[in-house]
């Protein structure tokens, strides 16, 4: 346990140093779920440390989750109070800092529930999330918290205390916990990929495809479409890091040209459940046709959720340079999985990813946002220019540029 221990007071100092940037002063929206007290209360004592006016904490319990949709009228289940997306925007107005927890508490509770009906409770998830992402008021990040649970649903083979440990060993490692200064080493990641970012930026790419086994895929880019990286800034000049750990950069293409087939590389786990063989079909932008070894129509009701959900809001690019693939894991969690491999989202785009202020009323718009893995070893990845040159960005998981 001692280990444990120490994983937990080093991941809270790197989440409120690196991951949020945390300044004097701020308000710290701290989001989790119960099992993950120990983080959440180490995240809490940092966040004062580092000078917080006020740390508050919101919590959110898959077992009501699961309560409602057992139980409650179907025609109830959209239903979103006003305060919670209120409260959001209000972080915003307060130019908040907010940390989220991720990682599964009860990975198997949701096993026996209608996948339609947790399709329609999209809780904890609001759409005001986006909004504040794209207005960019709050700085914010999102970090792994290891279960018991969620040990056991990676390590099934172990005993739950042998798989808790090794899986904050695994997440210690992606993290960079174990570098003599996490944060430098964050540094020098995010400047390597800031480079890439600039550098497909640079070759004005007019879409990028991917090919590999089930997967011919071409996603057309808006005029104006960047390449980024996650570091971010707020409005006010907040540096940060959306994600603790990232290995992406990615843009945001135009949701009207996206044609082909894609097949995931990897299990999605949303809403409760894990999506495996999961494969769309797209004509136009718009996904038309969704299935999957297991879970499709959760996946098919997230894509009917409005206008936008069909079509992609995001393209990440992800090498064989980061620690999370090379570990050949699958995590059931989307802030690891997605950095294991090159990724595609289904639902809203980031504002940051075009420089043209034109461009932005291009971008998709959608309640939700949905990554799913479609990249690896086997899947080669090339950019197109307006003119038709091919240019080679990805293979065996390696940069050609």
């Amino acid at each position: 346990m001692a280990d444990i221990d120490r994983y937990v007071s080093q991941l809270a100092q790197l989440a409120v140093r690196q991951g949020a940037n945390v300044q004097p002063g701020q308000i710290v929206s701290l989001a989790g779920e119960p099992g993950k007290e120990a983080l959440w209360r180490a995240i809490g004592e940092a966040a004062y440390a580092a000078g917080a006016r006020f740390v508050d904490l919101s919590v959110f319990d898959v077992h009501l989750k699961r309560a409602r949709a057992l139980h409650a009228d179907r025609d109830t289940l959209p239903y979103v109070p006003p305060w919670i997306g209120e409260r959001v925007l209000a972080l915003g107005d307060q130019r908040a800092a907010r940390i989220s927890l991720s990682g599964p508490v009860a990975p198997h509770l949701l096993d026996d529930v209608d996948p339609e009906l947790l399709s329609l409770d999209r809780l904890p998830r609001v759409p005001e999330s986006m909004r504040v992402v794209n207005d960019q008021t709050t700085n914010w990040t999102i970090v792994p918290c290891p279960t018991p649970a969620w040990a056991t649903l990676v390590h099934p083979r172990l005993e739950p205390p042998a798989a808790l440990e090794l899986l904050w060993e695994q997440i210690a490692h992606v993290c960079r916990l174990d570098e003599p200064d996490p944060v430098a080493a964050w540094d020098a990641r995010l400047t390597e990929l800031v480079r890439v970012s600039c550098a497909l930026t640079d070759l004005r790419l007019d879409s990028v495809r991917f090919h590999g086994p089930g997967t011919d895929l071409t996603i057309g880019l808006l005029p104006s479409s960047r390449w980024i990286a996650a570091r971010f800034a707020t409005v006010d000049g907040i540096v940060h890091q959306p994600n603790v750990p990232t290995e992406e950069v990615f843009t945001t293409p135009d949701p009207e040209r996206v044609d082909g087939e894609v097949r995931s590389t990897k299990p999605l786990f949303t809403s409760g459940t894990a999506v495996t063989g999961l494969r769309v079909r797209f004509e136009r932008g718009r996904a038309v046709q969704v299935d999957a070894d297991q879970g499709a129509e959760v996946v098919r009701g997230l894509v009917a959720t409005d206008d936008g959900a069909a079509r992609l809001g995001e393209v990440a690019l992800v090498d064989r340079e980061g620690r999370i693939g090379p570990l050949e894991t699958v995590f059931f969690d989307t802030l690891l999985d997605e950095n294991a491999a090159s990724h595609i989202a289904l639902g809203g785009g980031y504002h940051l990813g075009v420089g043209d202020p034109a461009d932005v009323e291009r971008i998709n718009e959608s309640a939700i946002h949905t990554d799913f893995m479609i990249g690896g070893d086997e899947v080669s990845v090339d950019g197109v220019r307006t003119g038709g040159e091919t240019v080679a960005l990805l293979r065996g998981g390696r940069w050609q540029i």
